[in-house]
């Protein structure tokens, strides 16, 4: 850095678009060398194991010496406010609910203009089962004021963004907060252990349907108010915007999505893959945070044809991927793959880029450039 830092304003830029032509940036790669996706090949799981689930981490991830010693409080407009340890937390009945999770900027770095943040690809996404206790019983037992009207989750995370100090934080909307369809959980358990420190330990928010942002991790405060929540990563961060000006709408809810595990095998650098004359099984995993995915398309030609893959029923793990599979006959030379999902409420997956200024909820349709060698 070659140039004075005068306060904290000086190493925290603001929001904006790389230019025409602008690589990815030191610091841009150093987010992606602290962050990662899911290796595409992972879709084969049906749950992600930890260390392949995607990771997204805003500040620093928390140091928990003693996790029995550590309290999650519930205030605010309650009538008995709770501090209750893990053991505590543990003492109530389990849920274990499968969700699949996805960043908020999944596929930012496809752009064009190209948000200047974490530069995911498509890998920002995972599922894995998430055991704990539903938000609902414990905002039952602390009692919900009559003025409540949100809950704010606050994390042991602590940073700057764009220039303002911080706590990680969110809220919900107290309808989502005590809702049942789906629970809302408050997690210290994935894939049947405890949270991985990257993902949150001790205990974390788990948000069925809804983009990781809303997924606070390093849980350590749950406060209802009777106003709506106006901080950071609220209000600021994490909105739908065309302009810098205005206040966007906010992110919320998982866009459909395909995803296909790339065949063949992959160029070290590239990743392009290649692939051998014949008959080749297709596949992968859809899902949206609306509703059940009701279908998988699939074309070969880079969206000029389509055709209808396999899709295997969503039976009572609504807010989890869905797996999909076809077949494809390879024929020597150049070939673009495509898949695209449609869920019960009719919304698809675009084949042009939906652009906003954050990178946010962009499902354009994943395409994977194969070469198919000459007959042997």
């Amino acid at each position: 850095m070659d140039r004075d830092i005068g306060d904290i304003g000086d190493i925290s830029a603001p929001a904006r678009l790389a230019g025409t032509g602008e690589g990815i940036s030191p610091q841009e790669l150093a987010l992606a060398a602290r962050n990662h996706g899911m290796p595409l090949e992972a879709l084969r799981y049906d749950l992600t194991p930890p260390g392949l689930h995607y990771v997204l981490v805003h500040y620093d991830i928390p140091y928990v010496a003693d996790a029995g010693g550590r309290r999650l409080t519930v205030g605010g407009l309650v009538r008995r406010p709770l501090a209750l340890d893990l053991d505590s937390l543990r003492s109530y009945e389990a849920v274990t609910l499968r969700v699949t999770m996805e960043c908020a900027g999944n596929g930012r770095a496809l752009l064009s203009p190209r948000p200047v943040s974490q530069p995911w690809l498509v890998e920002a996404v995972g599922t894995a089962e998430w055991t704990g206790v539903p938000l609902r019983v414990l905002l039952a037992e602390a009692g919900v004021g009559p003025d409540a009207v949100e809950a704010v989750f606050t994390g042991a995370d602590h940073g700057v963004e764009r220039g303002v100090e911080q706590d990680y934080r969110r809220s919900l909307p107290l309808s989502v907060a005590t809702g049942d369809d789906p629970d809302v959980l408050v997690a210290y358990e994935m894939n049947g252990a405890p949270l991985p420190p990257q993902h949150g330990y001790p205990v974390r928010l788990v948000v069925p349907g809804w983009y990781g942002m809303a997924h606070v991790k390093w849980l350590r405060d749950i406060t209802l108010t009777d106003t709506p929540f106006t901080g950071f990563q609220q209000s600021v961060a994490y909105r739908y915007r065309l302009t810098a000006e205005g206040p966007g709408e906010p992110v919320t809810r998982i866009a459909p999505r395909a995803l296909m595990i790339p065949p063949g095998f992959p160029d070290f650098m590239s990743r392009a893959r290649v692939v051998r004359p014949g008959r080749l099984g297709l596949e992968g995993r859809a899902w949206s945070g609306y509703a059940p995915v009701v279908r998988v398309e699939v074309s070969v030609d880079d969206g000029r044809k389509w055709h209808d893959a396999a899709l295997d029923a969503p039976e009572d793990r609504p807010w989890a991927w869905q797996h999909w599979h076809t077949a494809w006959t390879a024929a020597p030379g150049s070939h673009v793959l495509v898949a695209r999902a449609t869920d019960a409420e009719g919304r698809t997956q675009p084949v042009e880029q939906p652009w906003n200024r954050g990178g946010f909820g962009n499902n354009l349709v994943q395409r994977i450039p194969v070469l198919c060698l000459p007959e042997s």
